[in-house]
């Protein structure tokens, strides 16, 4: 997590949190912390709000038939709590997202694992059409506690260059 306090005023001070584009390096890699330990409450309501009725996610005695023997967290949860993690690390300044490519589910995520996620910076290149912004590319995986990959993908974002976010602006 990037943070700094920011002087606003006289004995006054605001946290600012993100990169801006000149502060990614390819091959860099962000450890996001902190992780998050997944509850059957947390699987319960992202399964109820999306919809999705896949009993596998909340009926314990047909889950208990699968190959898993125990109900699956929604993949859907683990990714949008994967995302969370990294926002603070690489999408906090984001103009916005570009894009998501690769998404990879390679072990299932129960209620009761604690998950982390790290992302490594894959490319980056100033905008051709927004002179004061540039577009980041990273892949961020998802690890259990134990240090199981569940999950990977990729995501390009538009970053904005020093100076140009919003955050930089005086009244903000």
């Amino acid at each position: 997590m990037v943070g700094i306090a920011k002087t606003v005023g006289p004995s006054r001070y605001r946290e600012s949190y993100g990169r801006y584009f000149e502060e990614f390096e390819v091959g860099d890699i962000y450890e996001h912390r902190p992780g998050r330990t997944i509850s059957e409450t947390d699987n319960t309501w992202f399964t109820l709000l999306t919809m999705n009725t896949h009993p596998l996610h909340f009926d314990e005695a047909y889950a208990a038939r699968s190959e898993f023997g125990r109900p699956l967290v929604n993949s859907c949860l683990t990714l949008s709590i994967v995302v969370g993690m990294s926002v603070s690390d690489i999408s906090q300044k984001a103009i916005g997202n570009l894009g998501w490519t690769d998404i990879r589910l390679t072990a299932p995520v129960f209620v009761g694992d604690t998950i982390y996620a790290e992302s490594e910076v894959l490319s980056k290149r100033p905008s051709a059409k927004r002179p004061t912004q540039g577009v980041v590319t990273v892949r961020t995986t998802g690890k259990k506690a134990d240090g199981t990959v569940f999950m990977s993908f990729e995501r390009t974002v538009l970053v904005p260059m020093r100076g140009h976010a919003i955050d930089d602006l005086a009244n903000y």
